[in-house]
């Protein structure tokens, strides 16, 4: 195979600066948890304030949805400027071919229809600035895995393999056609490596491992590190709430968020309030300290927290936003308050008091607010992207 000539391409597609770093996440075969662990580390990265997309590449399999909670009942909206409107879950902007079809249809596509779908779920989705673009490729070294390497200055991929002999052989193969098409190669992961006991946390190694450390040395390619196998894994796949939300402290978190901080570390700085942070407004105590602007500084990155008797004020790098308590606590999107199926309001405005205000406020990673109110509500997450959207008060330019 020679080397693509990806001038005539890219031009094609358009500019692509906003979406950051594009990272593929390849695999020589199924099976091996390529799609788990692409779910689990955008989470991840979405935890540490980046802004991250995910493209499910995989369009005649797509998985992604399903893992990250996504309703696929409901086809995308379309934004004014045409192009689609990407769902969002635990903080990671998505895009799938399951979005489009439902789950119970197949996409039947032949070799140019794919091409076509892959270069419209990157240019034509309303991504807006992203800091990390992941995609979730099929697995083998087909058509795919070519559209992608011709149209888009990939800043690289990351191999996944599992401690079988057979995987990493064919993750062998991968890598060499990767490197093929001139994708630099950011290392490679081994999963499903060892088990770990729901009970006591050990990990036992019940297959090979070491065998993907062994082929990076021999390739001289990065070694990112080894996942464990996980039930928890399973178990929040099969419940659309990934691993680093619903056991972040586990092994195989903490081996996502080694994987995320080799990937993207230098990204992770953007300026922000450091977290985590739990402030007891009663008390006056835990307020995460101001910082100041910089030109790094994203505009969806909080800088400041402050409350006082017009609501709650918070100063992002574009603007100073006070939101009303009262319409912060209607704002909640809790399955208390809002049918988690069918998006319907199910709290009674006439319910809140009046004069409800918040008494906690904490960090739930770095994309997210929760808060308590006198009410007694605290069950509520607030997206950094959603408070951005609540017009409770008219914002300042600063």
């Amino acid at each position: 195979m020679t080397s693509p000539d990806t001038a005539a391409t890219r031009a094609e597609t358009g500019p692509v600066s906003h979406l950051g770093r594009i990272i593929a996440i390849a695999s020589g075969k199924g099976g091996v948890g390529k799609s788990t662990v692409t779910a689990n580390l955008a989470v991840t990265l979405a935890q540490r304030g980046l802004r991250v997309g995910l493209v499910d590449a995989d369009l005649y399999g797509p998985s992604i949805p399903g893992m990250l909670g996504i309703d696929t009942a409901s086809p995308p909206a379309m934004a004014p400027d045409g192009k689609v409107t990407p769902a969002v879950a635990h903080g990671v902007k998505v895009m799938s071919m399951a979005m489009l079809t439902g789950d119970d249809s197949p996409a039947i596509l032949r070799g140019p229809m794919v091409t076509k779908y892959l270069q419209m779920f990157i240019v034509q989705v309303q991504w807006g600035e992203l800091d990390v673009l992941l995609l979730d490729l099929p697995p083998g070294t087909g058509d795919t895995q070519l559209t992608l390497a011709q149209s888009f200055p990939l800043t690289g991929a990351v191999v996944v393999s599992t401690p079988q002999d057979v995987s990493l052989k064919i993750a062998r193969r991968g890598l060499r056609m990767l490197e093929k098409v001139n994708v630099p190669i950011l290392g490679i992961v081994e999963n499903m490596s060892g088990f770990t006991c729901p009970s006591c946390g050990e990990v036992t190694h019940i297959f090979h491992h070491g065998g993907a450390r062994e082929i990076a040395a021999t390739l001289g390619v990065p070694y990112l590190g080894a996942i464990p196998l996980d039930p928890a894994i399973v178990d929040s796949g099969d419940d659309g709430l990934p691993l680093p939300v619903t056991a972040p402290d586990g092994p195989a978190a903490r081996a996502y968020a080694s994987i995320a901080d080799t990937l993207t570390g230098d990204l992770a700085q953007a300026p922000g309030l450091q977290v985590p942070f739990d402030w007891q407004l009663n008390a006056g105590t835990g307020k995460p300290a101001p910082v100041a602007a910089v030109p790094k500084a994203t505009a969806d990155r909080p800088l400041a927290l402050d409350f006082d008797a017009t609501g709650l004020i918070i100063r992002w790098a574009d603007r100073t936003q006070t939101i009303d308590p009262r319409e912060l606590r209607l704002a909640c999107n809790c399955a208390t308050c809002r049918d988690e199926i069918s998006g319907k309001r199910l709290l009674v405005p006439a319910s809140v008091p009046l004069d409800v205000v918040p008494t906690r406020i904490w960090s739930v990673g770095n994309y997210a607010f929760g808060v308590r109110f006198s009410d007694g509500h605290d069950s509520g997450i607030y997206p950094l992207t959603m408070l951005r959207g609540i017009e409770s008060a008219e914002a300042e330019d600063v």
